[in-house]
C-alpha cells in the first residue's frame, strides 16, 4: 500500500506572552519534519508568528513540489460538547474558528488579548466561566482567577477523546478552559486555533488546506495539506528513551513525526481517520462537527510502538528486474539495488563511548556551541582593536592579572589596555583581538606593539567550529572517530544510532573443506567465509558464522533458516547458479523469491538475489576473486543501504597506467592492481578468478569501463585503493 502522505509535520505550540530565550529551550515551539523514513532535525522558533510564517512557508514549498502533507498540532480543535450551540448559535467547531481569527490578536513579539477574548466567550455564557485562570493584577473579571469560582456554565470539563485518555491513563488531559499557568490548554487553543484560521487564508494555501475531521469527516481527506490535532503523550516512552542534552519538546516532536511517517509507511494510517470504531452515531457526529478528536488516540499503543520506528519490511519484489532486461550493467544494476533496499535496523540511544562505527538514524544536533564563547588562540595579549589608535605603533596600559583556560579573568578590559591571556581562555568583556606574545614588547607596566593586526586576530569566535543548533553529524553517517569528537564537542554524550547490521555468512558445497582440517586432493578450503566474515566486521557489521552446508537440500534449508532468525541478510558463496547441486538457487527458487542477476562485469557474472523468511540473501560467486570483487561491488552499498547508512560511492584515483590491455564493449572489468612508488597502477600476471594470491598482492583495483578500451603504459585509469571500499 502505497502512503497516503510524503510529509509528516509535528508542531510543538506555545501561549508564552513574550518570545522564547534566544537559546533553544523547552515549552515553545518546535517543529519537527519527516518525509518518507527521514526525520529533519527539529526547527525552534521563539514567537508565534514566526511560526506561523514558517509553516505558510513549508506547506507552500510541499504543496509546490506535488507533495502531501500531515500536519499535527498539540492544542484542541474544538471545544467540548455544548460550547459552539451555547456561544455561537451553531453546534460546530469552525464557527468557533472563524470568530477566533477575527477576535484574536497575537502581536509579532507573541503580546497578545487572549484573556480578553475568554472574558467575551464568558460573557456570551450563562453562570461564570467556563474560561479561568489569569494573573491577580490583569483587568479582566470576567474571567475567573481559581477555577473553583466557577459555577452554572453547564459545560463539561473535558470532551470525549480527552474523558477516554484520561480512563486509559495515558497522560494528563487538562482541560481546555484553563488559560494559565502550568497545563495552561485553554490559552494554547485560543491563540492556536486562531493562528491556523489565518494560515488558510494564506494566498499560496488557497483551498488546499483541510482540517480534520471538520472539513474532512472522519477519513483522510484528499487535500494537499491536513491539519489535525495531536497529544505528545502518546510517545512517552520514547521521549524518556531521548538522547542527554537532547530538549524534551524537540524529542517529541521528533518522535511522533517518525512514528506516523511509520505507521503510513505499513498502511496503518488511514484507519486512525476514522476515529474509535466504536463511537455510536451521535458520538460520530459529535466528534465531527464540534469536539473534534486526538489522531491516533485509539491506537495508542501502535503509535508508541512506531515511535522506536522498527523499519519496514523488504518488498517481496525487492530485487525483480523490469521485464525483457538479460544482461545488465553494473551501474543499472547497483540504481535498482539503491531505489528498492531500505534500512532494516531500528533506531536505539548509544553512550557516544561505544558510537563508533554505528550508523546515525537522526542527525547529531548540538546543544551547545564549540567553542562556548570567544577564546584565545594563541599565548599572548587580549585588547580592543579600538585601543590600536592610528599610528604604527600602540602602546597599551597592562592590566594586572591574567586570563587562562578555565580560570578566566572576570573584570572587562579597560579602553587603551591588554590583558595578559594564554590559549584557550575567555577573552575578557571590553577586548576582541589577541596580539602573539613574540610580537610585542613588555616596557614596565606597558605592552608595545605594531598596529597592523586585523579585528579579532588569534581569537576563535563563538561557535567557529560548531554552533548551538548546528548538525554534528548527518542521520546515515558511519560514524568514525572525528565524528565522535565533533559530536562531542557539541554537548552530546549520546547519539539516536542504528543497531548494528547482522549477516551471516554460508559456504556450500561437498568439496569445501573447514580450513586447518585434513583433507584431501579432491576438496577446497573454504577461503571465501573467512574473507567475507573479516570484510563484513571491517564495514561495522555483526559477522554470524553459518558455517559450510553440504550438498544436500536440507542443510542448506536449515543453514538458511539460522541466517534468517539470527541475521537481517545472508551472504552465501557456491550453490547459487542452475546446476544439479546448486540448492541455493533451487530453494529461493521454490519460495518465489529468486532473481538471478546476469551482470556484464568480470570477475563475477552470476548473481543471485531473493529473499528467505524475509531476510534478503545474495548469492556470491564461488570462485574467491569473483567473491571478492561482487562483495565489494554489490554486497557491501546494499548492506549499508539496509543498516541505514548513506549510499556508498568509492572515489577513483585516476593514476598512469603501468600495463598494456586492449578489452572488448560489453562489461565492466576490475583489474587487481597496485601503485608502484611512482604512482602508477600495475596489474596481477593473471586474470584468473581462482588466484588468491592476487588478492593479496594487489591494494586496490583497476576498474576498465564498459566500453571497449585499448589502454598502453602511461594512460590515465581508474584506481580504486581497497580503503575506498572500507577495507
Amino acid at each position: 500500500m502505497s502512503r497516503l502522505f510524503d510529509t509528516v509535520v509535528m508542531v510543538d505550540w506555545s501561549a508564552a506572552a513574550v518570545p522564547s530565550p534566544a537559546k533553544p529551550s523547552a515549552d515553545a515551539i518546535w517543529i519537527a519534519v519527516a518525509r518518507g523514513a527521514v526525520v529533519e532535525s527539529p526547527v525552534y522558533r521563539r514567537t508565534r508568528a514566526g511560526a506561523l510564517a514558517h509553516l505558510a512557508d513549508l506547506f507552500a514549498a510541499e504543496i509546490a513540489a506535488g507533495r502531501r502533507v500531515l500536519a499535527g498540532f498539540d492544542f484542541n480543535f474544538g471545544w467540548p460538547r455544548g460550547f459552539a450551540g451555547a456561544a455561537f448559535g451553531a453546534p460546530r467547531a469552525l464557527t468557533v474558528w472563524d470568530w477566533l481569527s477575527q477576535t484574536v490578536e497575537d502581536a509579532e513579539d507573541n503580546r497578545n488579548n487572549r484573556f480578553a477574548v475568554a472574558e467575551a466567550l464568558n460573557a456570551r455564557l450563562p453562570g461564570v466561566g467556563p474560561f479561568w485562570g489569569r494573573p491577580a493584577t490583569a483587568l479582566h473579571p470576567g474571567v475567573p482567577e481559581k477555577g473553583g469560582a466557577r459555577a452554572g456554565h453547564g459545560l463539561p470539563e473535558l470532551r470525549l477523546v480527552e474523558e477516554r485518555l484520561s480512563a486509559a491513563r495515558i497522560g494528563s488531559p487538562q482541560p481546555c478552559w484553563k488559560l494559565y499557568t502550568t497545563g495552561a490548554a485553554g490559552s494554547q487553543a485560543l491563540l492556536g486555533v486562531a493562528g491556523l484560521a489565518r494560515l488558510k487564508r494564506d494566498p499560496r494555501l488557497a483551498g488546499a488546506v483541510r482540517v480534520w475531521p471538520f472539513e474532512t469527516g472522519l477519513h483522510a481527506a484528499d487535500a494537499p495539506v491536513t491539519l489535525t490535532e495531536i497529544y505528545y503523550a502518546l510517545v512517552d516512552d520514547a521521549v524518556k528513551a531521548r538522547p542527554d542534552g537532547e530538549v524534551k519538546d524537540a524529542a517529541q516532536t521528533r518522535l511522533l513525526a517518525r512514528a506516523v511517517a511509520a505507521l503510513d509507511a505499513d498502511g496503518a494510517l488511514g484507519p486512525l481517520f476514522a476515529g474509535a470504531p466504536d463511537l455510536d452515531a451521535e458520538a460520530r457526529r459529535l466528534v465531527a462537527d464540534e469536539e473534534g478528536w486526538i489522531f491516533g488516540a485509539e491506537a495508542a499503543a501502535d503509535v508508541a510502538a512506531a515511535a522506536f520506528s522498527k523499519p519496514p519490511k523488504l518488498r517481496n519484489d525487492c530485487f525483480a528486474l523490469p521485464r525483457g532486461v538479460d544482461w545488465t550493467p553494473v551501474d543499472a544494476a547497483l540504481a535498482r539495488l539503491r531505489e528498492t533496499l531500505t534500512p532494516v535496523c531500528e533506531p536505539e540511544t548509544v553512550p557516544l563511548a561505544e558510537a563508533d562505527g554505528r550508523i546515525l538514524a537522526e542527525p547529531a544536533v548540538a546543544v551547545r556551541a564549540h567553542p562556548p564563547a570567544a577564546n584565545a588562540a594563541v599565548d599572548g595579549y587580549a585588547f580592543a582593536h579600538a585601543s590600536l589608535g592610528a599610528g604604527d605603533v600602540a602602546r597599551l596600559r597592562l592590566v594586572d592579572g591574567r586570563a587562562a583556560a578555565g580560570a578566566p579573568f572576570r573584570a572587562a578590559v579597560p579602553p587603551g589596555a591588554a590583558l595578559r591571556i594564554l590559549t584557550g581562555a575567555l577573552v575578557p568583556e571590553g577586548a576582541d583581538t589577541v596580539a602573539l606574545e613574540e610580537d610585542v614588547e613588555i616596557d614596565g607596566r606597558a605592552v608595545v606593539l605594531e598596529t597592523g593586526l586585523k579585528r579579532g586576530a588569534n581569537v576563535r569566535r563563538a561557535g567557529e567550529n560548531l554552533d548551538e543548533g548546528a548538525v554534528a553529524a548527518p542521520a546515515g553517517r558511519r560514524l568514525g572517530p572525528a565524528d565522535l569528537a565533533q559530536i562531542a564537542a557539541g554537548g552530546l554524550g549520546t547519539v539516536v544510532a542504528r543497531r548494528r547490521l547482522r549477516v551471516a555468512v554460508l559456504s556450500t558445497g561437498d568439496e569445501v573443506a573447514e580450513p586447518g582440517s585434513a583433507a584431501g586432493p579432491a576438496a577446497v578450503m573454504d577461503s571465501n567465509r573467512p574473507m567475507l566474515l573479516a570484510m563484513l566486521r571491517r564495514w561495522g557489521f555483526a559477522a554470524v558464522d553459518l558455517g559450510c552446508a553440504p550438498d544436500a537440500a536440507a542443510a542448506v534449508r536449515a543453514a538458511l533458516d539460522r541466517g534468517a532468525a539470527e541475521a537481517d541478510a545472508i551472504l552465501t558463496s557456491g550453490g547459487a547458479s542452475a546446476g544439479d547441486e546448486d540448492h541455493v538457487s533451487r530453494l529461493l527458487r521454490e519460495t518465489g523469491a529468486l532473481t538471478v542477476w546476469r551482470i556484464a562485469m568480470k570477475p563475477g557474472r552470476p548473481l543471485a538475489l531473493g529473499l528467505w523468511r524475509g531476510a534478503p540473501v545474495f548469492g556470491l560467486p564461488g570462485n574467491p576473486v569473483a567473491a571478492f570483487v561482487c562483495a565489494l561491488i554489490f554486497a557491501r552499498p546494499a548492506l549499508m543501504r539496509l543498516a541505514g547508512a548513506d549510499w556508498p560511492e568509492p572515489r577513483p584515483l585516476t593514476v598512469p597506467a603501468a600495463f598494456s590491455k586492449r578489452k572488448k564493449a560489453g562489461r565492466r572489468e576490475w583489474l587487481r592492481a597496485r601503485l608502484t612508488p611512482e604512482g602508477a597502477a600495475e596489474v596481477f600476471r593473471s586474470e584468473g578468478s581462482g588466484l588468491i594470491g592476487g588478492l593479496v598482492w594487489a591494494d586496490g583495483l583497476v576498474a576498465l569501463p564498459d566500453a571497449a578500451v585499448e589502454i598502453a603504459p602511461g594512460d590515465p585509469v581508474a584506481f580504486l585503493p581497497y580503503a575506498a571500499f572500507g577495507l
